[in-house]
């Protein structure tokens, strides 16, 4: 993996909007969250006017989006499309892949199975994959959890992206080293055993059919990427918008939801549960053991949480606008195709924020 470098971001203006007295922020408006049906293309729509963006910032942002090699972009407002943008032949029903971003995918089913009772993210990865699943020691090998490999904290090797036991081997304890790797793929293998079922099947029943998505797993020599529309993407931002609640089911228990979107280790508060977190003191990048002060993406609302994958795939999601934002597609710059948080994304919240001020 590439070491990324940034350039010092400019906060920019605040977003859009007010916020409360109380501890909860104002949402956009007061209308009742939209959610699509599982069986139609139907999705009712916002116009912009409606909402007092500012109109003359939609091309510029169009232009940036199609400069920069985009395939898709929407933007929810509780639930309703406000833009839904197709580029280079790309449209509403072609598939594209999430790349990292459907790390979240696998967080999420995880915590199906450990609602279910089918495993705990706290108990040792051996019980679901037995002894030596790796070449550390026993000893260390038993320190690793579930919940290690949900946030990058399982001290495994990381120089090979390629997880077959023998480049599992010891680095440092578990719990000790924040570190992106390709590791969090044994959650398919732990999810399975525990489900008694393919990791696939687990996941089309209990999450992907549950919200309509359409969509399917490459699970790769060395990737497990996930491929699906732009819709079933923005579905998934629109769950966990909504604390993992789809109409009147809770897919996901909100608990889970909330541990998954904060700090979920001190030594990168920027990360949860293989989701990416705006607004905290300082982060690390992939590729690197370097800290960086101050946020993720600065001119970003400071509650933003993000699905972030190689070549700028992205979920933002915004509780205090109950807003999503998707954006698919190739890499913004094709000389340095990211893993994770980009130059991209300050640029494109750059154009969002003349949108929606």
């Amino acid at each position: 993996m590439k070491i990324l470098k940034f350039l010092p971001l400019l906060v920019l203006l605040p977003f859009f909007g007010c916020s409360s007295s109380d501890d909860e922020p104002t949402p956009t408006h007061t209308e009742i969250m939209y959610f699509p049906n599982n069986t139609d293309n139907n999705w009712e729509t916002k116009s912009i006017a409606s909402l007092g963006w500012n109109q003359s910032a939609v091309q510029p942002l169009k232009d940036f989006l199609a400069e920069k090699h985009s395939k898709s972009f929407m933007i929810l407002v509780n639930g309703r499309i406000v833009m839904e943008e197709y580029f280079n032949g790309h449209n509403a029903t072609t598939t594209w892949q999430w790349n990292s971003a459907g790390k979240t995918l696998v967080s999420t089913t995880t915590g199906i199975a450990g609602q279910e009772g089918l495993l705990n993210i706290n108990t040792k990865v051996s019980q679901y994959l037995g002894n030596s699943w790796s070449s550390e020691p026993l000893e260390k090998e038993n320190l690793i959890t579930p919940r290690h490999l949900l946030t990058m904290t399982s001290g495994l090797n990381d120089e090979s992206n390629l997880v077959i036991k023998p480049n599992l081997t010891y680095l440092a304890d578990a719990g000790s080293r924040w570190s992106y790797s390709n590791v969090f793929q044994l959650l398919t293998q732990v999810v399975s055993k525990a489900s008694n079922q393919d990791f696939e099947t687990y996941f089309n029943t209990k999450l992907k059919n549950k919200i309509g998505m359409d969509g399917f797993w490459n699970f790769g020599t060395i990737f497990t990427i996930y491929h699906s529309n732009t819709r079933s993407m923005a579905r998934f931002g629109l769950l966990f918008l909504n604390k993992g609640k789809w109409k009147n089911e809770q897919i996901i228990n909100e608990n889970y939801v909330n541990e998954a979107i904060n700090t979920s280790q001190n030594i990168n508060p920027s990360y949860g549960y293989l989701w990416w977190l705006n607004g905290k003191s300082k982060y690390m990048v992939p590729g690197g053991q370097t800290v960086y002060q101050g946020a993720l993406v600065p001119n970003a609302p400071s509650d933003m949480y993000a699905a972030m994958g190689a070549e700028d795939q992205r979920i933002y999601i915004i509780p205090s606008k109950n807003m999503v934002i998707v954006r698919m597609g190739d890499a913004s710059d094709p000389q340095n195709p990211n893993f994770a948080l980009s130059g991209f994304d300050a640029a494109l919240w750059d154009k969002i924020n003349a949108l929606v001020k």
